[in-house]
């Protein structure tokens, strides 16, 4: 893969031709992205998890403090937790925007992946990667989501609506199964 602005070679690989998506990044794509993340990685669930649990230790051990009664750290248990979940949700969609916010600028973006790896070009940018950036990925309804590992928080989305038809949605399955680790 030639990686100076963004060209790539069609040349035949070892395992096939290379995949073209042409999309534009949505602020619902990154929520999609990180709640997948959330559900199907470790590190994702340790993220959403921390609160509800650092609120749930919270509230016991300030009840045990102030020699609350068990009716009273009972219901603030459950008051709580489901609020400590809701502001996860939050902060994911936050999460989300700002992510969006920083790939908005890239416009319309075209990205060629093949066994090597993969470059995306946008209207002001583009960048290149090779698939040990990413070493693993999950795979949502409408995104494959590209992921920095357990020790780094990168991500990636690729819209599958971006494929120019549904061979190549099978074929980047097929290179990413090949090249990743999926979750």
């Amino acid at each position: 893969m030639d990686t100076r602005g963004g060209e790539f070679s069609q040349q035949d690989t070892d395992f096939g031709t290379a995949v073209e998506f042409v999309y534009r990044v949505t602020a619902a794509d990154f929520e999609e992205a990180l709640r997948a993340r959330a559900r199907r990685s470790a590190a994702g669930r340790l993220q959403a998890l921390t609160a509800p649990v650092v609120g749930a230790v919270s509230v016991s051990v300030f009840s045990v403090l102030r020699d609350a009664s068990l009716l009273v750290w009972g219901i603030s248990l459950v008051l709580t937790v489901p609020l400590m979940f809701w502001a996860t949700g939050r902060g994911l969609r936050t999460m989300a925007r700002r992510l969006f916010s920083i790939m908005d600028s890239y416009g319309q973006c075209r990205t060629v992946a093949d066994e090597r790896g993969a470059v995306s070009t946008g209207e002001h940018a583009s960048f290149s990667m090779d698939w040990t950036v990413f070493p693993e990925y999950l795979e949502t309804p409408g995104l494959f989501v590209l992921l920095g590992g357990d020790r780094a928080t990168g991500i990636a989305v690729l819209p599958k609506r971006g494929a120019q038809g549904p061979a190549d949605v099978d074929r980047l399955r097929v290179i990413l199964d090949r090249n990743l680790k999926r979750l």
